[in-house]
């Protein structure tokens, strides 16, 4: 009955807004069901940005605690799926300008009296220009900046209450991130992973430079005072433990804040790969037909045997069916396995092995989301583009025009999946064992630029190929990205990995 009252809804509501003659003889025998667009109607927020507020997020904590990391994703996750126009202002990068990016374990000893000068300096630099930038060309509009250092003693952090409490509209639009890691595996590995990366060890032999840095997290340790509730209950911040298995907070309230708080309780710093894969070839892929819900084709189908071959020897170290080479030692990395629910991605993802460990963990246990389903076409479903391009040309060429707001009549646009496709990101953030997504190009397409930090602008224009799987590894300054080819071996065009696909 829900079904036909879909369908019912959906042809009434092409009558209604003159579309019905542009789906009248469509050869469409496997139309795509669900419309992604009504289903989350009553929980979409659409982008909203910083709702007109000027917000500044300030992080603390001691170096090699994450917090670069932190801010930089935080920037990302605002800019990208909420709008917010959003600017990263860090301390470390002033001082690498103005002094050089040499600086010695000694810089930073707070009882030099001289150093200590020269780190404030750039301090109040970097907090200068991020009062310039708050306010902007337009004293209305809503921004959100973060300030990126130590900000370890509460000297320096009333410091900072008072330069820019009369550049927001409230003590409560200053929220404060500590992050604290008493976790030395952890300190030791973000140090080995990120810091050993930056301009001040480049020359230094590895060993040396994490001598250096470590020296460095003493001095600052010995004035260290974090937030605490008793003398800081006046002020907004969040306090992340060990990176996130523990978090308190304080004072949070409102829009804004509130999607902070839960994007950081998802976050943390552990190193860990993302795959992204397009189902395989699909029978409307082959006859050029964009959205449906169809079964793949014999290419389709070869593809999914290689990527389960892929994920078996890749992934979880198995043997290429998916056995295991010791069947003593039933343990294999506890990734996870994402598809949306058209067929094309679950078909795609079968001959991946669910076997149970000797630990209770059922490998690759898939996981159905609806929000990863590709962006709903409307009454363009089933068709080719030449079809649309014939039937609605005025369409055609208002998505040529803007395709991130482009909007397919009763359908879906980029930006209204961007909407759909946020709790995704908050379940692929929190992940710390591999992650495999079976999806489709346009879905793909927003999740591969979030991660790599690309504009969401730029997002519709991503090639994501059919026959390939994509390695993403998020670190600090940079995502590494790896492009796998797992195409057939028997030929074929290049057209035939970019079929039609939104």
């Amino acid at each position: 009955t829900g079904r036909l009252q879909r369908r019912g809804g959906r042809a009434l509501a092409m009558a209604q807004f003159g579309y019905d003659h542009l789906a009248a003889g469509v050869d469409n025998p496997e139309p795509q069901q669900n419309d992604p667009s009504v289903q989350l109607s009553l929980g979409a927020s659409g982008p909203s940005g910083a709702i007109g507020d000027r917000y500044v997020i300030v992080l603390v904590g001691l170096p090699a605690t994450g917090k670069t990391y932190t801010a930089r994703r935080i920037c990302q996750y605002l800019q990208f799926f909420h709008g917010s126009d959003t600017e990263v202002f860090n301390v470390g990068n002033y001082r690498r300008k103005k002094f050089g990016a040499k600086s010695p374990h000694t810089f930073f000893d707070p009882s030099n009296a001289q150093n200590a000068a020269q780190r404030n300096l750039c301090a109040q630099e970097a907090l200068d220009d991020l009062k310039t930038w708050l306010h902007g060309d337009d004293d209305q509009s809503g921004r959100v900046a973060v300030y990126d250092a130590t900000n370890s003693t509460r000297e320096r952090r009333a410091w900072i209450v008072k330069e820019i409490i009369g550049s927001v509209e409230s003590l409560r639009k200053i929220i404060f991130v500590e992050s604290i890691v008493n976790d030395s595996d952890m300190i030791e590995s973000n140090i080995r992973e990120t810091k050993l990366l930056m301009p001040d060890y480049e020359g230094l032999e590895e060993d040396e430079a994490v001598s250096d840095f470590k020296q460095r997290i003493s001095h600052y340790r010995k004035a260290y005072e974090p937030m605490c509730e008793d003398v800081d209950r006046n002020l907004t911040w969040v306090k992340m433990i060990d990176g996130g298995r523990h978090i308190s907070m304080n004072n949070i309230s409102g829009f804004l804040p509130g999607r902070v708080v839960q994007f950081l309780m998802n976050l943390h710093t552990s190193l860990r790969p993302i795959y992204l894969s397009r189902h395989g070839q699909s029978n409307y892929n082959r006859l050029g037909k964009i959205g449906g819900d169809s079964s793949l084709s014999e290419s389709g189908e070869e593809y999914a045997t290689n990527l389960a071959k892929f994920v078996h020897t890749e992934i979880l170290n198995l043997n290429e069916d998916g056995t295991f080479p010791d069947p003593n030692n039933r343990t294999v990395p506890h990734a996870r396995l994402f598809t949306s629910s058209l067929q094309r991605t679950r078909l795609t993802a079968r001959h991946i092995t669910h076997e149970t460990c000797d630990d209770g963990w059922i490998i690759m246990r898939p996981r159905v989301c609806p929000a990863l389903d590709e962006i709903y076409a409307g009454v363009f479903d089933g068709m080719t583009y030449e079809e649309i391009k014939e039937k609605a040309p005025a369409e055609f060429e208002k998505r040529k025009q803007d395709k991130l707001s482009y909007r397919y009549p009763r359908g879906e646009s980029y930006l209204d999946v961007i909407q759909r496709l946020d709790p995704i990101i908050h379940e692929v953030e929190k992940q710390k064992d591999p992650v495999v997504i079976v999806g489709h190009q346009g879905i793909l397409r927003i999740l591969y630029s979030y991660f790599v930090g690309e504009r969401r602008e730029n997002a519709p224009f991503v090639s994501i190929p059919l026959n390939h799987v994509i390695k993403l590894e998020p670190r600090t300054y940079s995502c590494k990205v790896t492009r796998i080819n797992l195409g057939s071996k028997s030929g074929g065009s290049d057209d035939d990995d970019n079929p039609p696909s939104h």
